[in-house]
């Protein structure tokens, strides 16, 4: 049988990859269906983990001769998304954008592989920093690799708020050093929070200060199953 001359490395979504773009099938060819290009109405369809169980890691492997073959005779089709957007200062607007996923649907052999979520560990957000910073993870022969101390294979799902958590020096501003994390499930952050040093969460932690309001975790706290909000200030003596 030819090799295939496109492949697309998926792999099986969990509550943090909702966005991600999936494989779809339409007029017998494999395409890329990302979210931005999802009508409203069908977007909580979109995100379903049961309905689309598979998302694009970005890891694409491509023939060198088909891609010339098909550039060279001009039918490397891609589309361009239209995904509105608002920039920090508040101002709307438009970003044009291709995926070099959806060049699958111009290879007539191409092929989606699932692969083990470990081959698939980015980092976009803050929340995905948090995570490979932590002993959740760990060097091993140049790789990134999930402790062999922690029980479950999937990922916590973290959620931190935007507006002290979404920028690099905001974020490194906001842990005295990264939380042991090898037994947390779920962390959501919202709010004016710091961390001390050496803070253990395990299971769902939630800390929520309001506006007005700051929460220091004090260092060496251990929060198991804890919901943290009002004021809770440390202060030095």
């Amino acid at each position: 049988s030819k090799p295939c001359d496109f492949v697309m490395e998926v792999t099986d979504k969990t509550r943090a990859d909702v966005k991600g773009g999936t494989l779809i099938e339409y007029e017998n060819k494999l395409r890329l269906l990302e979210i931005a290009q999802v009508p409203k109405e069908h977007v909580d369809e979109f995100k379903s983990v049961s309905k689309f169980k598979i998302f694009n890691t970005n890891n694409l492997w491509m023939s060198m001769q088909s891609i010339s073959e098909l550039t060279t005779a001009g039918k490397m089709e891609m589309e361009v998304i239209v995904n509105n957007k608002r920039l920090a200062n508040g101002t709307n607007v438009i970003q044009l954008e291709t995926a070099s996923g959806a060049g699958i649907k111009n290879f007539h052999n191409a092929i989606g592989i699932n692969v083990p979520r470990s081959r698939f560990l980015p980092v976009k957000k803050t929340s995905d920093l948090l995570l490979v910073m932590s002993n959740l993870y760990e060097l091993k022969n140049g790789s990134m690799v999930m402790s062999s101390k922690r029980q479950f294979p999937t990922t916590p799902l973290i959620k931190l708020g935007d507006e002290h958590f979404s920028k690099i020096h905001k974020f490194l501003g906001r842990f005295a050093n990264i939380p042991d994390m090898l037994e947390l499930d779920h962390l959501t952050v919202s709010g004016d929070v710091t961390f001390g040093k050496d803070v253990t969460l395990k299971g769902t932690v939630i800390i929520i200060a309001n506006h007005g309001e700051r929460i220091d975790i004090p260092s060496g706290a251990f929060l198991e199953n804890k919901i943290v909000s009002g004021n809770l200030r440390i202060l030095d003596h």
